[in-house]
């Protein structure tokens, strides 16, 4: 990634944004020193202006930011980085740098609380990083090595069984076989650039009365 940290002597702004709500946490700045602690460490690490050191963000309190994934802007100088937060993110205790709720502050020691729904976004960045990385011994591996065609085949399998299972099985193997279902849609749309939010945002437009089939 191409940083410019030339263009404000040396420093970068980063934005901080929850992963799964999209909530704006947080401002800080990053040098190159920064930038690659937060990458090698995977918890998001300022320069501090005031104390010309870095620092890493929950040091003290424990209320790391963990790294989803980092963008850059198009003038590449600014920094958007979407994290799970591991509590308030501001030291006065709030959820936000601006004192507003995060409905959903991410619990690293809890990560099954909250929101379900939200948990499919966060699903699908964690799907998005094995497809950047390709770790050996990945099931998620191995579904992107085998091609765009056995992708497409496994939610055709899996929608057979889901239906399977309503029709003659019972309701716990039913959101068993359907949990599959989605989870190799989420891989399918992934190999193709494409986010379950998409769905989502066409849902909520076929709501409106004025939703016209295209």
């Amino acid at each position: 990634m191409e940083i410019d940290f030339d263009k404000m002597q040396g420093l970068v702004p980063a934005i901080i944004q929850d992963a799964d709500t999209r909530q704006v946490l947080m401002l800080g700045y990053m040098n190159q020193q920064a930038y690659d602690l937060t990458v090698m460490t995977g918890k998001v690490t300022f320069w501090s202006r005031t104390r010309k050191t870095t620092w890493t963000k929950g040091e003290t309190s424990g209320n790391y930011l963990h790294v989803v994934d980092i963008k850059n802007d198009c003038d590449n100088d600014t920094l958007l980085i979407r994290v799970h937060p591991a509590g308030p993110v501001c030291h006065t205790g709030t959820d936000t740098c601006w004192g507003e709720k995060n409905e959903a502050v991410y619990q690293a020691s809890r990560p099954t609380e909250g929101n379900p729904l939200l948990f499919l976004s966060e699903l699908q960045d964690f799907i998005e990083e094995r497809h950047r990385q390709m770790p050996e011994g990945s099931y998620t591996t191995s579904l992107f090595r085998d091609g765009l065609n056995r992708m497409a085949q496994k939610v055709g399998e899996e929608a057979l069984e889901l239906v399977i299972e309503a029709v003659n099985g019972t309701d716990e193997r039913m959101i068993y076989e359907g949990s599959d279902m989605l989870y190799h849609l989420l891989v399918l749309m992934t190999s193709k650039g494409l986010r379950i939010e998409q769905m989502a945002q066409e849902l909520m437009e076929r709501h409106n009365p004025n939703w016209k089939k295209h």
